[in-house]
């Protein structure tokens, strides 16, 4: 089941919020080589470009779908290829910059994951890193108790992806540990006003809970939505409901 911009843009505004937080992190270098991971479909990457008009940035992304509309932002300080960050990480390219916004929890073995990641650094190089805090979320909760459960269990043939993002102090040591100074790392709620339980299956539907669903047949996937949305109206029994939706952000420098 491919990504779909058209559903993942319905909450633009929203998703745009930790990302404008994060990239206001950022200390303008001349030059900067950079790279945004998970770029999407590179409209971030852009904004990126123009707000540090000395740096030439590549935007890479596992999804040909979301890549295809980044292909009109293309300059000559802005490129974007269709690559994973596992890909990356086995490159012999460095960087200045290491940028991603709500996109490496869905990379596993984060205690492994970033001290290669920093490795990619250039001495001083910067590392600006925002994720959704999945084991605080609700709705993604709900998506692992689920999953966990009869029939949902039987039909995913027992799999289910227990999230990967660790606790603040954990990205805190790992990053003390593998050189990373001037460290900036905390936890911020951005609060999603939903007027129905919809709009909550709808946020959660664009990212999350598509891996789930490419794995279910045609009537399984209408069961496990229609259960999703009941318990959505469980845990949110007032409207309009207010979601506290939590996501860690992160920076510092190479020493």
């Amino acid at each position: 089941m491919p990504w779909n911009p058209e559903i993942y843009n319905q909450f633009k505004n929203i998703r745009y919020k930790p990302f404008f937080d994060l990239s206001d992190l950022i200390k303008e270098e001349k030059p900067m080589k950079a790279i945004d991971l998970g770029c999407g479909t590179g409209e971030q990457t852009a904004i990126l470009a123009e707000k540090f008009p000395e740096a030439v940035f590549i935007g890479i992304d596992s999804s040909a779908e979301m890549l295809e509309q980044s292909k009109s932002l293309e300059n000559e300080r802005l490129h974007f290829r269709q690559e994973t960050t596992e890909e990356i990480l086995k490159s012999d390219e460095k960087w200045d910059l290491i940028f991603s916004n709500a996109a490496l929890q869905w990379s596993d073995n984060h205690h492994k994951l970033f001290p290669e990641l920093i490795s990619k650094l250039n001495c001083n190089g910067q590392l600006a890193i925002q994720m959704p805090y999945q084991p605080g979320n609700i709705l993604n909760q709900i998506l692992s108790e689920m999953s966990n459960e009869a029939p949902f269990r039987t039909q995913l043939n027992g799999w289910n992806r227990p999230s990967s993002v660790l606790t603040i102090d954990e990205y805190v040591q790992i990053l003390f540990e593998n050189g990373i100074d001037d460290l900036n790392i905390f936890q911020k709620v951005y609060p999603i006003i939903a007027e129905d339980h919809e709009t909550l299956f709808n946020f959660i539907s664009g990212s999350a809970l598509i891996p789930y669903l490419e794995r279910l047949s045609e009537d399984e996937q209408e069961t496990f939505k229609t259960e999703f949305k009941q318990r959505i109206q469980k845990n949110f029994p007032k409207l309009p409901a207010i979601y506290s939706f939590k996501r860690i952000l992160m920076y510092g420098r190479k020493n």
